[in-house]
């Protein structure tokens, strides 16, 4: 019989068209060699360009969904990305304290990759206070950093990075991954950030294009190699590296963005110019 993979639990989202949520964090977790345990938070109407509508499922679907993987095998992380409601965050946090030995990795989806808002100010308080705390690592893009660190308008505006990363800290999260995707630098720039304070930081040539689903990407990338032992610092590399590939091998399906290609590496090397951005 052969060896089990790691096997991690996630909460998302269902994305119709594959590029994001749960579709996003199974292809990514099979490509790094991980089973997934794919809780569904929320039902979206949605395409590459963006999302329509979205419609939570009931918390306590939510709640029987995950405790009865929960209580049938062992997990060896879990991955947060798509809330849906204040109530079903309840749920999540309720279980993450009950299993406080796995790892939780928390993507902050609080928008599409087009803008369109994904979470109400009462859920991302509820974020604060409720999850973060048992969050063992967090991975938002810059806009959603200064966004959960601070409930101030204008102060999110002109937020240091390092000064929203101490304050997710201080919520109780032990580590703070912020990706530079969306700041006006000539490459991206990502930083771990720990209890101590900036940690590592790697600089990755920008991509032209537009890409739906690479927060998602990341965060299940990471959680997968947690799952799979590796220490935070090995994780957080590897998993931007991952990303990085699956970014620049991406593909255009529709009339939006482009779609990282999780398993870039199946590919034949002569189609990789096929649809690329421009």
């Amino acid at each position: 019989m052969s060896t089990k993979p790691p096997v991690v639990l996630v909460f998302a989202g269902n994305d119709p068209s594959g590029g994001a949520g749960l579709a996003a964090d199974i292809l990514t977790l099979a490509s790094l060699g991980c089973h997934a345990l794919p809780v569904v938070t929320a039902i979206t109407v949605q395409d590459t360009a963006g999302v329509q509508e979205f419609m939570a499922v009931e918390p306590d679907w939510l709640e029987d969904q995950a405790r009865q993987v929960l209580e049938d095998m062992r997990v060896d992380a879990i991955k947060v990305g798509m809330i849906g409601s204040v109530e079903n965050l309840t749920v999540i946090a309720e279980i993450a304290s009950d299993y406080p030995d796995i790892p939780l990795i928390l993507d902050p989806v609080l928008a599409s990759g087009r803008g369109d808002a994904l979470a109400e100010e009462a859920l991302i308080q509820a974020m604060r206070e409720l999850l973060l705390p048992h969050t063992f690592l967090v991975t938002p893009n810059s806009v959603e950093a200064r966004h959960l660190a601070s409930d101030d308008p204008d102060e999110q505006e002109d937020l240091p990075l390092d000064v929203a990363a101490a304050r997710l800290i201080e919520c109780g999260c032990e580590y703070a991954l912020i990706t530079g995707t969306h700041e006006n630098t000539p490459q991206v720039v990502n930083t771990l950030y720990t209890q101590m304070g900036r940690g590592a930081s790697a600089a990755w040539t920008r991509l032209p294009g537009s890409y739906h689903g690479s927060g998602c990407t990341l965060a299940s990338a990471v959680a997968g190699l947690i799952a799979s032992g590796a220490d935070v610092a090995t994780a957080v590399k590897e998993a931007q590296e991952y990303t990085w590939q699956a970014l620049s091998k991406g593909f255009r399906p529709g009339m939006g963005q482009f779609i990282p290609d999780r398993m870039f590496w199946a590919r034949p090397a002569e189609n990789e110019d096929e649809d690329k951005p421009e």
